[in-house]
């Protein structure tokens, strides 16, 4: 065994720094107050990454889950590495947002949309960095080829 090796079944710790909130129509990130400080200067990017927990997904049966047979889009069966799936061993989410308004003081990002839940809770955030978070030439599985190219600019919302 490598000297870093993990075993199976080590255990993180994982608290949010903050929740999802959906108010009169508008998503915002409602940061707890030990992290507002966190929130310094991320006012100068146009995007934030923010990585999410899927807290309706945290069950037993869920987190076993390993590979889905059958998508609500045409594919075949994927592994959910392959997929944005929300049952999955650590149900993480992520979401690339355009930010609308950042109030640091007050602990608050408005974001243009995210398609997470009121109360969902927040894990971390990451101002967007281009020569970071972009590939230029990326290759996609044919079932997904035909979505679009960008991020629309409205953000990625809830289905209807």
């Amino acid at each position: 065994m490598r000297k870093n090796a993990r075993k199976a079944g080590e255990t993180y710790e994982v608290s949010p720094v903050g929740y999802v909130r959906r108010e009169d129509g508008r998503a915002v990130l409602e940061i707890l107050p030990a992290y507002v400080r966190a929130l310094e200067e991320l006012e100068h990017f146009s995007h934030v990454q923010i990585l999410w927990w899927f807290s309706a997904c945290g069950d037993r049966e869920s987190r076993a889950t390993i590979q889905f047979d059958e998508m609500p889009f045409d594919a075949p069966p994927l592994g959910v590495f392959a997929c944005r799936a929300p049952k999955r061993p650590n149900p993480i989410g992520l979401t690339t947002a355009r930010m609308t308004a950042v109030d640091a003081e007050a602990g608050r990002v408005e974001v243009a949309d995210i398609d997470a839940f009121d109360g969902t809770p927040i894990l971390d955030l990451k101002g967007y960095l281009p020569h970071c978070d972009r590939v230029k030439t990326p290759d996609v599985p044919e079932w997904a080829s035909h979505w679009p190219e960008w991020l629309p600019e409205e953000g990625l919302g809830l289905p209807d």
